[in-house]
């Protein structure tokens, strides 16, 4: 993280960029265990001989819902959550845009903007940042997305 902030200085850094996290490749092999997890086998993003045949993107590409549940453990690298921060939980996504595919073995990073605080009581406040799930090499993002945490003290 660029910044250090506590859950009671975390307001002033609304609308800051929070950090960038190191580049992590997405290989087939994680592909494949998405795929096997959720079921979606989808040739394009498994079958690598006929990707490499048929595909306009020359080979399988990652599964969009995968590069999405990428997002909050590359936060937790990252070192968004505030110190005082007991726990977080999930709130809720907005304004999810899968922008550009990412082939396997192409490696993407997470560049995280504090969008808004909200407080919701004396022990908890509503966190929204905004994401963007950067492909090495690429002018446009994987992904854009708004994610919600509501942090307890």
């Amino acid at each position: 993280m660029t910044a250090r902030y506590s859950l009671d200085t975390v307001a002033d850094f609304v609308s800051q960029e929070i950090g960038v996290t190191d580049w992590q490749a997405v290989e087939q092999a994680t592909i494949d265990q998405f795929a096997s997890a959720t079921g979606d086998r989808q040739w394009i993003h498994v079958d690598v001989e006929r990707c490499r045949q048929e595909s306009p993107f020359g080979g399988p590409i990652a599964h969009g819902f995968l590069l999405l549940s990428l997002l909050a453990p590359m936060q937790m690298r990252l070192g968004l959550m505030p110190s005082g921060v007991s726990r977080a939980i999930n709130a809720g996504l907005g304004e999810v845009k899968f922008q550009s595919p990412v082939l396997a073995g192409e490696s993407v990073r997470l560049r995280v903007t504090l969008e808004s605080i909200e407080p919701k009581g004396a022990d908890r406040l509503l966190m929204v940042t905004r994401n963007v799930l950067e492909v090495q090499g690429k002018d446009k993002p994987a992904l854009t997305a708004s994610m919600a945490a509501m942090l307890y003290r």
